[in-house]
């Protein structure tokens, strides 16, 4: 349980905080040896999504992560965190290349949305973002996902297939982002906070609903406080589920991914109506 006990209109501007620690500051402090690799071997290569090879306790790991700047520049270079289809493309490529050397995936999610400029959509935007629905799917190598800050539609859920989903816990996650809400629900992107409070977006309303396995603890007051304590949590919950997944997928690959479809299956919250109520 979160133990800040923000508002989601506060972790709202919590996440956007330009202090808030990026990929770019938790990879040197979880990961080590890490190398990046490019492109999509289509298109081009996406800044948005960094991805590589790194090694995690000794334990060699795919890192695909969605990046966010931390300033107008290093926004520019990464399109604001929102990807193109070729940077799905690269992940979906990468991790394709984990299956193929029985290593296992850690996506970092960062991300308002994918980019859906003209262009983007002439590559096969929305394709793009399928195929990884079904490939991830599918994938014989355990998929651990965390969600850093913001998570935005299926800008994010085409990272977020995987065995065990995990959330900072000031982090949002949501199908929609909460200004795109408000913009289609009121006509009004400035009613965005008012849209947050209403989504049940924050890590513990996912918790609840069984889309998210675990909340993270962040430093105290925020993550920006202190990257450090952060990432340390970050490590442990890594090391946790890669333990509890990759002796599953040793033991019967089989088992794992029923157990991820299980997952998907079960996600949501309902209440039966009696025709009687009707």
């Amino acid at each position: 349980m979160s133990r800040n006990n923000f508002t989601a209109t506060e972790r709202l501007e919590l996440i956007r905080n330009k202090h808030r620690p990026t990929v770019n500051d938790y990879i040197p402090l979880v990961f080590k040896h890490f190398m990046e690799l490019h492109g999509d071997r289509y298109y081009g290569d996406d800044k948005a999504i960094l991805s590589g090879i790194a090694t995690f306790e000794g334990i060699p790991v795919t890192l695909i992560a969605q990046v966010k700047g931390r300033n107008i520049e290093e926004n520019k270079k990464t399109n604001f965190a929102m990807p193109h289809p070729e940077g799905y493309r690269k992940a979906l490529r990468l991790a394709k290349q984990a299956e193929k050397f029985n290593r296992p995936v850690i996506c970092l999610v960062d991300t308002p949305g994918a980019f859906c400029g003209i262009e983007a959509e002439k590559r096969g935007q929305g394709e793009a973002i399928a195929r990884n629905l079904l490939e991830f799917m599918t994938l014989k190598t355990p998929i651990i996902t965390i969600v850093l800050g913001e998570g935005g539609s299926g800008g994010a859920l085409a990272l977020a297939v995987c065995d065990e989903l995990m959330m900072l816990e000031n982090a949002l996650y949501s199908v929609i982002s909460p200004r795109g809400f408000a913009s289609i629900l009121w006509k009004d992107p400035a009613r965005e906070k008012e849209a947050a409070e209403l989504m049940k977006i924050t890590a513990e309303h996912l918790q609840e609903f069984g889309v998210c396995e675990r909340i993270i603890p962040e430093a105290d007051g925020g993550a920006h406080n202190d990257a450090e304590i952060t990432a340390k949590n970050i490590s442990d919950a890594i090391a946790d589920a890669l333990k509890k997944h990759a002796n599953v997928a040793r033991m019967d690959i089989d088992a794992l991914l029923q157990a991820r479809y299980d997952k998907f299956r079960k996600v949501g919250m309902f209440d039966f109506i009696e025709e009687e109520q009707l």
